[in-house]
Order: C-alpha cells, then sequence, then structure tokens
C-alpha cells in the first residue's frame, strides 16, 4: 500500500499543471497581493488608509526610507487615505514618471457572492475576490515594482513615483488624486503617468487577441430629471401625473442617439480594427471613419456595445425615485441619468441635448454635483507608444498595441487637468466580460496577472532608463 501510496503521488504530481508553479518572487507578489485584496477598502465601510499603510510597510522592507512615503488623508476623511512613494533617479534633470492606482473598491455583499467577497480565493487558474482585477491587481504590479527596483539597483536615470489614493469608485466621497493634484502638485509632478484603462483581451478560450494602452477617457458627469404636480387622492386620477411625465422623458432619452464622433486615438483604433476584421465588420469601419453620418455602418459597429460607445456620448437611467404614498397620486418623481461623455462634447453640450430630446418644459433637467475636471486626450506620443510596443514583443508576439480610449472614468482626469497626460497601460489581460470588475464574483486570471506583473516591470524600466 506504501509503494502505491507513493506511485500515485509522484504520478498526480508529474501530472500537476504548470501554472501551479511560482517563481519565490511571484509568491512575495502573492501575498502583497492577498494583503491588498483582503483589507476592506469600500469608502465608508473599509479603509484606504490601513491599505496604504500596508503598501508602505511592503516598499520600508524594501529599503526606501520614511522621507521617501508620504502618507496623507484628510482630516474630515481619515480612512480614506492614501500614499505617494518616490524612488530618486540619477538625473535630476530628467522628468518624473508616476505611476497612479486606486485602493478602493466597489462595494460587494456576501450573501450575494459565491464566495467570500473580501478573501483571495485561488481556483480553477482564477483569484477571486473584490478588486482582484479594478484594481488592485495592478496596484500591487506598482508597489512590487519599486521594491524590486529597489532591491535590485543601481538608481533608475529617473525619478518614479507612485500615488495610491481613495475614492475614485464614488461620486461623491474624499478623492485623493484630486486632492493631491491641488494641494501636492509638487510631490505627484511628473512628464506623464501610468494609470488603469488599459490592458488586452483575451478570447473566450483564453488566447491573447487584443492588446490596448488607453490614451483619452471620457467625462462622467451626472443629471436630475424631475418633475412635479400638484398630487391628489389616487381614486381621482388626472392627466398631469409626475411619474408618467418622468417616464416619458426617460424613454425619449432611452431612444436618443448622440452622434457618431471621433478623436485621433478612436480614429486610429478603429482604423487598425478595421484593416484586421473581415465581413461585414471590417467593410462598415471604414465608410463610418469617411462619414461618421453612415447610419448603415454604424448600425454594423454599434451593434458591439463597446464599439457603440467608443463612438459617442452615453447617457443610461441608474436611479429612480417617484411618489409618497400608496394612496395619493405623485407630487414628485425623479430619475439619475449617468452620462459619460465623449472628449468632443462638453457638460453642457450634454445637457442641451437632453433638454432638446425630451422636449418637454415640465421636465427640469440639472447637473448632479460633483462635476469633475473634462477629459483631457494625452497625446499618442511616441515615447509612450514605442517602448510598450518594444517591450509588448517579448510577451505577446505579433500583437500589435492599439491605441483606445476608455469608455469609462478614472482618476487620470485630475492629474490631465494639472498638465500630466494619463495612460492606460497595457499588460494585464482581461476576460471577455471584464473579469466581472463592479459585478459579482469578479476575478482575474493567474497567469494573465503574473505574466502582466512581469511585463509592467520591464516597461516601467525602459520608460525610466
Amino acid at each position: 500500500m506504501r509503494q502505491l501510496a507513493a506511485l500515485l503521488l509522484t504520478a498526480a504530481t508529474i501530472a500537476a499543471p504548470a501554472a501551479a508553479q511560482t517563481r519565490p518572487d511571484q509568491q512575495q507578489f502573492r501575498a502583497l497581493y492577498k494583503d491588498l485584496v483582503e483589507t476592506n477598502t469600500v469608502v465608508g465601510k473599509g479603509s484606504c488608509t490601513a491599505a496604504a499603510q500596508k503598501a508602505g510597510a511592503y516598499l520600508k522592507a524594501a529599503g526606501f526610507t520614511d522621507a521617501e512615503l508620504t502618507y496623507f488623508a484628510d482630516a474630515d476623511h481619515p480612512q480614506d487615505g492614501g500614499l505617494v512613494a518616490v524612488l530618486p533617479g540619477r538625473d535630476k534633470a530628467a522628468k518624473a514618471i508616476l505611476l497612479l492606482g486606486h485602493l478602493d473598491v466597489v462595494e460587494a455583499k456576501r450573501e450575494d457572492w459565491t464566495r467570500d467577497p473580501f478573501k483571495l480565493i485561488e481556483e480553477d487558474g482564477f483569484f477571486y475576490a473584490r478588486g482582484t482585477a479594478d484594481m488592485k491587481g495592478l496596484d500591487a504590479v506598482w508597489i512590487d515594482t519599486l521594491a524590486r527596483l529597489r532591491k535590485s539597483g543601481p538608481a533608475p536615470k529617473r525619478t518614479i513615483k507612485l500615488a495610491l489614493t481613495c475614492g475614485e469608485e464614488t461620486t461623491w466621497a474624499f478623492n485623493g488624486a484630486e486632492w493631491l493634484a491641488k494641494n501636492k502638485p509638487d510631490l505627484i509632478a511628473a512628464e506623464f503617468a501610468l494609470n488603469e484603462g488599459g490592458g488586452g483581451r483575451l478570447s473566450r478560450d483564453g488566447k491573447p487577441e487584443l492588446l490596448s494602452m488607453q490614451v483619452g477617457e471620457k467625462t462622467v458627469q451626472n443629471y436630475r430629471l424631475e418633475t412635479t404636480n400638484p398630487g391628489g387622492h389616487s381614486s381621482r386620477p388626472v392627466p398631469d401625473n409626475a411619474i408618467y411625465e418622468l417616464a416619458q422623458a426617460l424613454a425619449k432619452v432611452q431612444a436618443y442617439e448622440f452622434p457618431v464622433k471621433f478623436t485621433d486615438t478612436t480614429r486610429a483604433y478603429f482604423t487598425t480594427i478595421g484593416k484586421q476584421q473581415g465581413g461585414a465588420l471590417g467593410a462598415a469601419i471604414p465608410k463610418l471613419i469617411a462619414n461618421p453620418n453612415d447610419a448603415a455602418a454604424n448600425k454594423v459597429i454599434s451593434a458591439d456595445a463597446t464599439y457603440h460607445s467608443m463612438l459617442r456620448t452615453t447617457c443610461v437611467a441608474t436611479l429612480l425615485e417617484g411618489g409618497h404614498a400608496n394612496n395619493a397620486l405623485p407630487q414628485r418623481a425623479a430619475a439619475n441619468i449617468n452620462c459619460r461623455i465623449h472628449p468632443l462634447d462638453s457638460v453642457e453640450s450634454t445637457e442641451a441635448a437632453l433638454i432638446a430630446a425630451i422636449a418637454d418644459p415640465k421636465v427640469k433637467v440639472t447637473q448632479v454635483p460633483p462635476r469633475r475636471p473634462a477629459a483631457v486626450p494625452p497625446p499618442l506620443d511616441p515615447k509612450v507608444l514605442g517602448p510598450a510596443q518594444t517591450v509588448a514583443a517579448k510577451y505577446w508576439p505579433g500583437l500589435t498595441i492599439l491605441p483606445s480610449m476608455s469608455i469609462g472614468g478614472t482618476d487620470g482626469i485630475y492629474l490631465s487637468a494639472i498638465g500630466i497626460p494619463v495612460y492606460g497601460v497595457p499588460g494585464i489581460m482581461s476576460e471577455a466580460d471584464s473579469n466581472g470588475a463592479h459585478g459579482l464574483n469578479e476575478r482575474m486570471r493567474v497567469e494573465s496577472l503574473y505574466r502582466g506583473r512581469d511585463y509592467l516591470f520591464d516597461l516601467v524600466k525602459a520608460y525610466a532608463g
């Protein structure tokens, strides 16, 4: 029996998948990743400050001094703090590079999840937990990159800075990136910043099929639609009804399509996609680039939800309220409209478009605070895109990095507002469904994270000289 057991153990060891084997440096990185993921950083419930302190402890163990680590927090929001770490470069005349990451995550309720959302679980080749994809994987990569560079020496030519902040996932809370931009601009000053928003995409069978660098994003703005009536007893319905009037306005918002517009980034992106695609999509893309008003081409391309959003401003109803009693006519009804505004549109022009589409003076349309800075697209700078492509050839031969515009929004808007161009880095491959970010059972493919970590370490070294 002992011999049989030994044979079975040997066979099991031989049959174990290669992906289960990790290098010692990957094991250390995994421990950091686990520590960040298992620190609840939901704003108002967890603590970004605690996560920042853990990041600082990791860097200090790698040799960073107290003077190179700056913790910050607003007195009114002590749990929403962050960290700026600085790895000094050899050339004082060379401008710094800034690595940006947010520590906060979207709420996750245990009763809704298959697994504990705040416990890192590795299963079937994936890491599961809230923040595994958005964005504690990249946070861990940035922290680990600085630690490895400090330990390996010598100092890079350029100074490398890291800003870990809180408040990116909310519109109402203290925002660390905004605070740094307004209060400590010299601390984070850099020639350019590297952020979330880029990455890559795997096919449904797990094969790399696309690499992208985010070069621009949309502006996020909420609007409130509100209708009011005198109300009255529900036994005496009248034509003027706040809920019905709001519903009619929402139906018009749903039906309205903002016009197609191209930036330099999206034109370059779709031009490349058009050359790679065949069939109806491949034929439609050059037609739409040549004529953004081509309705037939627009219909083909916009069948893809991501492409649809990249081509235009989008607005969607996200919250609803109305009425005050079961037996009373509604005196008030309201809805929140969340808009992701194209760089060639503005907050004001989007508001005007909503008012025109609704075409009902009874519906009041107002901007919902806060109003964030407009997203400023960074240049398609070969000094940024070139090294990313060169290093990518080592990890994903044959894949060309596409400049893309994020259909969402990031904290990069606060840095671009003070003159720091922000790029969303490629490297960490996502699943076709975006890894369940912001949703249930968020996950990150183990191999994607480890390979992305190696790529980004090499990329930062390339930028830093």
